[in-house]
C-alpha cells in the first residue's frame, strides 16, 4: 500500500450508512468512497477557484 495519511474521522451514523450504501453500489470500500468524494470535491473547488481568479484577472 502507498504511503497514506491515517486519521480518525467521526461520522453521524446516518452519514456512515449513506456512505456505506454508496460504496456498495460502486463496489468500493467506505474508505475508498470517501477518498473518491474528496477528490471530486477538491477538483470541483480548484476548478471554481481558477475560474474565479481568471474572471478577476480579466476585469
Amino acid at each position: 500500500m502507498a504511503n497514506k495519511k491515517r486519521f480518525l474521522l467521526r461520522l453521524d451514523p446516518k452519514v456512515w450508512a449513506a456512505l456505506q450504501a454508496e460504496a456498495e453500489q460502486n463496489l468500493r470500500s467506505v474508505n475508498g468512497q470517501i477518498e473518491f468524494f474528496l477528490r471530486q470535491a477538491l477538483r470541483a473547488r480548484l476548478k471554481t477557484r481558477d475560474e474565479e481568479r481568471d474572471a478577476d484577472a480579466s476585469t
